[in-house]
């Protein structure tokens, strides 16, 4: 009894020391990041306090937008928490009017993501992305069939839901499913490393595709009075996006696994399902009929936001809706909701504050950018700068609001097309394949079972990062400028 006794004790005081080694990192890693932060604040207080040819009003936006995207880049406070209190600051030191705060509620981005989340909630709720998944998955016949259909059939999900968190919790279950397939737990994490990066990687063939894609169409629009349609940046952004994805499948499969696994047969026969239900073909006929007017814009006249609200009150229609209001209210995000408001006016602060003029003459000056004649080096300036942005903004929306302005500022000063620099930039920003932190959708996907781990990512963005690079110049240089998207 004795020899027990001590057993317990033993295990006892192992746990205890093991509890207590937790607790001191978790709080030392909390004590050096508030450190880091604090630095990071005083240093660019006293920077911003130093700046010459900049008045009170731009000085203040400057030094409280600093403040924010160090608060996202060093703590996890929540972003749109953050992206309030540094709106607030402003409205309280009489740098934006209480009119420029509460109009950003009201803007046609916010109105188009609250119809677009409740799209995205009546097509999981009745199943609709779930079943296509399934329908495509049933059909391989082996593990590399299987990578090849489910991408496949990820890419038309950034029509259909514009959050990669939303797209990543639809698909989640399907990857479970489909995991179980398999016994081999490589397999299984490549596939849950396929999964995410194609939802990251594919975003850019929508407009609706990211919130950050709204939020820097309004910069565009605020900053140099030009737009890019719906059909535009399909134009655009389908092509790469759908190239881009294939060859992260491709990279994926010859990365984590051998010819022995690829061509190992699946057992999904299980995932095969009944014909469509009604809510869902409504739910498909009204998604075709949103995205037809979407793309015909210019003919009717009817904008993105007027028609994704109108398609939403269709869905959640008493007696004819596929989903109830109060579900529908729940489906949207309002956290997201609220910071994209927040960032707007932060955004727009930083214009009519006049900082962003000034910041673009002095820094793109001092750096002999601003002189530039050669096309190609700016192409690549702009490319280096998005591509890498995620590693040290781990916002997606927050590198909108925060690399938009300044870019398009120079496009400005340099005479070149603010459409392209636009597009550019935010196809490097949806790039976030380094750290799991860099989205939420990475981080599903990494706290599965069986997910891959950090070490998996880092490998696969060392070769990713380089082939998107070459992938970007690739379509300069040919299809983008076939169809008029030139600097």
């Amino acid at each position: 009894m004795k020899l027990s006794v001590d057993k317990y004790k033993d295990i006892s005081i192992n746990t205890l020391i093991k509890r207590l080694g937790a607790f001191f990192q978790t709080s030392t890693r909390w004590q050096f990041r508030s450190l880091l932060a604090l630095f990071l604040t005083s240093l660019s207080g006293v920077v911003v306090f130093l700046l010459n040819g900049l008045s009170p009003q731009g000085r203040l936006t400057i030094f409280v937008f600093l403040l924010a995207v160090i608060l996202w880049s060093t703590t996890s406070i929540n972003a749109g928490y953050v992206a309030m209190v540094s709106v607030l600051l402003l409205l309280l030191t009489g740098s934006i009017s209480q009119e420029q705060f509460f109009e950003s509620l009201g803007s046609d981005v916010v109105w188009l993501m609250i119809g677009a989340f409740i799209l995205g909630g009546a097509v999981k709720q009745t199943g609709l992305a779930t079943r296509l998944t399934q329908i495509v998955a049933a059909k391989a016949h082996n593990v590399s069939s299987l990578f090849w259909l489910l991408t496949t059939v990820l890419i038309p999900l950034s029509f259909l839901i514009p959050s990669t968190s939303g797209r990543a919790a639809v698909t989640h279950p399907i990857f479970r499913s489909v995991a179980h397939a398999t016994e081999d737990e490589r397999t299984r994490r490549a596939l849950a490393l396929l999964m995410p990066t194609i939802i990251l990687v594919s975003t850019i063939v929508s407009l609706t595709g990211a919130g950050s894609h709204l939020v820097a169409q309004d910069l565009l629009q605020e900053i140099s009075g030009r737009s890019i349609s719906f059909s535009q940046w399909l134009l655009y952004g389908l092509p790469f996006g759908v190239v881009a994805s294939y060859a992260s499948c491709w990279v994926i499969m010859r990365l984590f696994l051998d010819k022995k696994r690829l061509q190992q047969k699946l057992n999904v026969e299980y995932l095969q399902s009944a014909p469509l239900s009604a809510p869902e073909r409504k739910t498909l006929l009204i998604v075709l009929l949103m995205l037809a007017l979407w793309i015909t814009e210019q003919w009717h006249g009817l904008e993105i936001a007027t028609v994704t609200v109108i398609g939403a009150m269709i869905l959640t229609a008493p007696n004819f809706g596929v989903i109830k209001w109060k579900d529908a209210v729940k489906a949207v995000s309002w956290n997201l909701i609220i910071f994209v408001g927040a960032t707007l006016v932060l955004g727009r602060a930083l214009i009519s504050s006049g900082a962003s003029g000034w910041l673009i003459n002095n820094i793109f000056q001092f750096s002999n950018i601003n002189s530039a004649k050669s096309h190609f080096l700016i192409l690549l300036l702009i490319t280096i700068i998005s591509l890498t942005s995620h590693i040290y903004m781990t916002s997606h929306t927050a590198r909108a609001a925060a690399l938009v302005p300044p870019l398009l500022y120079l496009a400005s000063s340099l005479n070149i097309n603010p459409v392209a620099v636009l597009f550019l930039s935010t196809l490097g920003m949806d790039y976030c394949l380094t750290l799991p932190v860099s989205s939420k959708a990475l981080m599903v996907y990494q706290d599965a079972d069986e997910g891959f781990k950090p070490t998996d990512l880092l490998r696969l963005s060392s070769v990713m990062i380089v082939i998107h690079f070459a992938l970007i110049l690739l379509f300069y240089f040919t299809w983008w400028r076939w169809v008029g998207l030139s600097l």
